[in-house]
């Protein structure tokens, strides 16, 4: 019989720059994503939408930092209880800053085993208050879950459980910080940026990224920022940049996941209706989805 999903919104725009990607949950929603997990025979469970302090302390390296702590305990709280009764969480963001929550509850519910992370996204989210040039912390929480920092971002008194660089991937980049750069190959995380992609193909990137997130681990989460799909296919996000996935590279990427059997847990963000068109960059973000949890074509 297959998992339970269990399905937990994050209201959440105050780690990013543009506002309205708070109401992403409610247009993936709209998009119809949970009556396609149940048409592919899964049970669900909304569990709602968590919503943001309205407001709290800010600093110019990382700001509105009260909002974004305070929202990932309540997702890292709310993410280990679902791991705990057997579901398959599933987080809709919101900014990518609500990750920081979700993966740091699958490294702890897996303590003792190591997990792999797969991160979808045109950027690589390795900042820290320290080599950040906007202060916003959505470009931080793939950096926070691996012990790099900022660690408020991950640690709620619970004892933080890391995920080891050497078990992560970051797939489709193509805008870093020159810092960011720096630190990211100082700890060792494996970039498969576009233009590896376009050289190799997805299906050698995906199984060079299954390879190493999902061998030696107890499955892999993945992280799929829409933004990280060319903006002419998905405009409704917050940092559009030139040149992303093509759309059948986004499903390739997912249908190949799918296939290994091998994805523990999932989040789906930045998809922001304020600046989308009819909805469709939320259809697409709820379509990756559902083919992540084993739609296929035929």
């Amino acid at each position: 019989m297959k998992k339970r999903i269990d399905i937990l919104g994050a209201n959440m725009d105050f780690g990013a720059s543009k506002r309205g990607v708070n109401l992403g949950p409610k247009a993936l929603r709209f998009a119809g994503l949970c009556e396609g997990i149940e048409s592919l025979g899964y049970e669900y469970r909304d569990l709602g939408n968590l919503d943001p302090l309205p407001c709290g302390k800010s600093l110019p390296s990382m700001r509105n930092y009260e909002q974004v702590v305070e929202m990932n305990r309540r997702i890292y709280e709310s993410t280990l209880k679902s791991l705990q009764d057997g579901a398959f969480p599933l987080l809709l963001g919101g900014d990518h800053s609500v990750a920081a929550g979700s993966v740091s509850a699958v490294a702890k519910f897996h303590e003792g085993q190591k997990i792999g992370l797969i991160w979808v996204d045109a950027h690589g989210d390795w900042n820290d208050e320290t080599s950040t040039d906007t202060g916003n912390m959505h470009g931080m929480p793939f950096s926070a879950v691996c012990g790099a920092g900022p660690d408020i971002m991950v640690d709620y008194g619970q004892g933080p459980v890391f995920v080891d660089p050497a078990k992560c991937v970051q797939i489709a980049g193509r805008m870093f910080d020159k810092e960011e750069i720096v630190r990211m190959k100082e700890a060792g995380i494996t970039v498969l940026s576009i233009d590896v992609i376009d050289r190799m193909g997805i299906l050698a990137v995906m199984n060079k990224a299954i390879e190493i997130a999902g061998s030696g681990t107890a499955g892999i989460h993945l992280s799929f920022d829409i933004d990280s799909v060319t903006p002419e296919s998905a405009p409704g996000t917050g940092t559009t940049v030139h040149s992303g996935l093509t759309v059948r590279e986004a499903f390739t990427t997912v249908e190949i996941l799918a296939d290994s059997g091998k994805v523990i847990s999932m989040d789906i963000v930045e998809v922001n209706p304020i600046l989308d068109e009819k909805n469709r960059t939320a259809q697409l973000a709820s379509e990756i989805v559902l083919s992540t949890l084993g739609k296929k074509v035929f």
